[in-house]
C-alpha cells in the first residue's frame, strides 16, 4: 500500500469520526436523551408523540395491501436468521480464542431501541424489531466474517468488488508475494487487539 492510498484512508477515518460526533451532536438537539439502554425523550415530545400514534385498526385499514400478503414471506426468514446466528456465533466463541481474534460485541451491532418510540402501534414495533434484529445479525456477521478474511487470507481481489468491509481497504493489494507471510502474520497480531478495526 503506497502513502497516497494511506494518507487517503486515513483521512477517510478522520471524517468517519467527525460524521459520527456530527450527527451524535444532532440527535442531542432532537430533544433526547440516551442513558443506558433506555431513550429519554422530553415531556412536551413525548406527548406530541402519542398524539400521532395510529391505532392499530385504524393502521391495518390504510396500510399497503400488499404489505400484509407478502408479511408471512418476509417473516418465515426469521428461521434461516436464528440458525445462521447460532452457527457463526458458536464459530466465533469456539475458534476465535483458537485464532487469538478479538470477540465481535454483539451489542455494538443488534440494537434494539425503536420500541420506545411512542409514535409507533404494536405493529409497527414488532416489524421494527424484526428488521432491528435482521440488519443487526447481518452487520455482526459480516465483521465476524471480516475478522475471519483478515486472519486467514487478508488479500484484495483482483476484480472490483462492491459492498466491501470496512478492513478490505487495508488487505493487501493482489499479487503482492513479498513477504507475505510476514505481513499475514502482523494482520493476525492486530486482530487480537479489541479495538484492532484494521491493520495498516
Amino acid at each position: 500500500m503506497n502513502d497516497k492510498i494511506r494518507s487517503l484512508l486515513a483521512q477517510m477515518n478522520t471524517l468517519e469520526d467527525e460524521l459520527r460526533t456530527e450527527l451524535h451532536e444532532q440527535e442531542s438537539r432532537m430533544l433526547f436523551e440516551i442513558k443506558g439502554k433506555h431513550v429519554e425523550f422530553e415531556r412536551a415530545v413525548k406527548q406530541a408523540h402519542r398524539k400521532l400514534k395510529k391505532n392499530v385498526f385504524r393502521w391495518l385499514v390504510t396500510n399497503r395491501p400488499w404489505n400484509l400478503i407478502t408479511g408471512p414471506i418476509i417473516y418465515s426468514m426469521i428461521v434461516p436468521f436464528l440458525m445462521i446466528d447460532l452457527l457463526v456465533s458458536f464459530y466465533q466463541f469456539t475458534c476465535f480464542p483458537i485464532y487469538q481474534i478479538a470477540k465481535v460485541r454483539r451489542a455494538d451491532y443488534l440494537v434494539f431501541d425503536r420500541g420506545q418510540l411512542q409514535y409507533l402501534n404494536f405493529v409497527e414495533k414488532f416489524h421494527c424489531v424484526y428488521c432491528e434484529y435482521a440488519n443487526g445479525l447481518i452487520a455482526y456477521i459480516r465483521e465476524i466474517l471480516a475478522r475471519t478474511e483478515a486472519y486467514f487470507c487478508p488479500i484484495k481481489h483482483a476484480r472490483k468488488v462492491l459492498g466491501s468491509h470496512e478492513r478490505y481497504a487495508y488487505f493487501l493489494d493482489y499479487g503482492e508475494a513479498d513477504d507475505y507471510e510476514t505481513k499475514q502474520e502482523a494482520y493476525r497480531v492486530a486482530l487480537g487487539k479489541a479495538d484492532a478495526k484494521k491493520s495498516s
